[in-house]
């Protein structure tokens, strides 16, 4: 049942990256999570965030830099590591906001050994080395415009180092 679940989340998810290609345009009109909720391959990201609490938060003004992990990399973390994550909305909105910096960050202002300050508090580094990405996670679509800010879709969740999250 898992494996059936995951290839469909997978299948899923490369379309709704293809979706999210071709509305890049009309994209730009709706916020940060509105524009994730058309593109069809964010419906765990989506959920994780209702789940912390932040919604409102990532549908105000902004501008955020949103680096947005897909269905498919959520699906790839370890069996059961989701389930307590979604029960635990602490370390959920803690997980979340270190996916997200304030202000908008374009990929032509990410430069090689960049430290950005997530909303978590923690720091985050990018490389462009092999291809752009932050701790490890390549970075496959960058520049989604969202009108609150902007996009990178990422292929991991990626965590923040313990000891450095900020309680939210």
């Amino acid at each position: 049942m898992r494996t059936t679940l995951l290839a469909v989340t997978a299948a899923v998810a490369s379309f709704g990256t293809l979706a999210f290609a071709d509305n890049h345009e009309a994209a730009a009109e709706g916020t940060i999570l509105e524009t994730a909720a058309a593109a069809g391959s964010f419906t765990t990201l989506a959920a994780a965030v209702e789940a912390a609490g932040l919604t409102e938060t990532l549908s105000g003004e902004g501008p955020f830099t949103v680096f947005a992990p897909t269905d498919e990399a959520f699906a790839a973390l370890p069996e059961g590591t989701l389930d307590e994550l979604l029960a635990n909305p602490e370390q959920l909105s803690s997980i979340l906001t270190y996916h997200v910096v304030s202000g908008e960050v374009t990929s032509d202002q990410l430069t090689e050994g960049q430290e950005v300050t997530t909303v978590n508090g923690a720091p985050a580094t990018i490389t462009l080395e092999g291809g752009p990405m932050i701790n490890g996670a390549n970075i496959t679509q960058p520049d989604v415009q969202a009108s609150n800010g902007v996009i990178h879709v990422i292929d991991a969740v990626i965590l923040p180092p313990e000891g450095e999250a900020a309680s939210q």
